[in-house]
């Protein structure tokens, strides 16, 4: 009878080693690997989710992830990570943001047939709000924007109603470096940033400018709010001695419709994360005529700078 010579005991210790062998050599390779980890643009992950996907240890992909954050690769959110505005640009320009433009083209257009103004759709690239659209009227060839331009976030009623529902020390990361004055209204300094986007908040989010991008112009905008923060903002500009408060209204509900349309579920309990020291939303799906006639009152007694 013939004997088959037995396999060698595996040694339990050279299990992990192995394992350690296997692992990616170089960190492009470990970077490509949680990456790829996420395999659409709505994946949420948590940092045990990236390491069970990617078989690196824990601390080798918070490491990392960390670093994927910083550079706008990854977007670390309440909710988990998930892929940022340079992974979701890779498709082209408009990579990430194509579902709001969308989204947002036909109220774009409504709200300017309504008044007859310029209309603006835009995102918050760190310091800079990053114009995805413009519907203009006569007025448009006196609005030096473009689509595909920018303009710096806390100059512009765009920006401010972006920056209103981010953490302030989210603000003072993205903005701090980067304030400054490009006319003699523009907020130069933190301290009164973060005293604008609280009067923002205590508006339910209606902001507004007047000179401080350009001398000329005035803006009012208000944020599409999702389940997790800010997604974009809309506005309307006209000259800086235009009423802006009697349209202000429209562009609530036209930021409101639009959070809908990308996020159905809005309407039906969930809401969008606060922000600390937020005033809270009202419960129904728009704005009550008696607040909309209050916010209306105080533009026209000068409340609103």
């Amino acid at each position: 009878m013939t004997v088959l010579a037995a396999e060698p005991a595996a040694d339990p210790a050279a299990a992990p080693l192995a394992a350690r062998r296997e692992l990616p050599p170089s960190m492009v390779e470990r970077m490509t690997l949680i990456l790829d980890a996420f395999d659409g643009r709505s994946t949420r992950l948590t940092l045990e989710d990236v390491a069970r996907r990617t078989h690196l240890p824990r601390s080798t992909a918070h490491r990392i992830l960390d670093q994927l954050v910083r550079l706008s690769w990854l977007e670390h959110t309440p909710f988990g990570y998930r892929l940022g505005q340079r992974a979701l640009g890779l498709g082209g320009r408009d990579g990430g943001f194509e579902e709001i433009r969308v989204a947002a083209a036909p109220l774009l257009h409504e709200l300017q047939i309504k008044t007859g103004m310029v209309v603006h759709l835009a995102v918050l690239e760190g310091a800079a709000v990053y114009y995805l659209d413009k519907v203009g009227g006569r007025f448009a060839g006196a609005v030096p924007s473009r689509v595909g331009g920018r303009a710096p976030a806390h100059s512009t009623a765009l920006g401010k109603a972006l920056l209103a529902w981010l953490e302030p020390e989210q603000v003072d990361a993205q903005i701090g470096q980067a304030i400054g004055r490009l006319t003699s209204r523009t907020i130069g300094d933190l301290s009164t940033l973060h005293q604008e986007l609280n009067r923002i908040r205590q508006r339910r989010g209606l902001a507004f400018e007047r000179g401080e991008c350009f001398p000329e112009i005035a803006c009012v905008a208000a944020a599409v709010r999702g389940p997790e923060g800010p997604l974009a903002s809309i506005s309307l500009v006209g000259d800086a001695k235009m009423p802006l408060e009697k349209v202000a209204p429209l562009v609530v509900d036209a930021a409101r419709q639009v959070a809908v349309a990308l996020h159905p579920n809005l309407d039906s309990g969930r809401r969008p994360r606060p922000v600390p020291g937020a005033v809270p939303r009202a419960a129904g799906p728009t704005w009550s005529s008696q607040t909309l006639d209050r916010l209306l009152a105080a533009g026209e007694n000068g409340d609103w700078l």
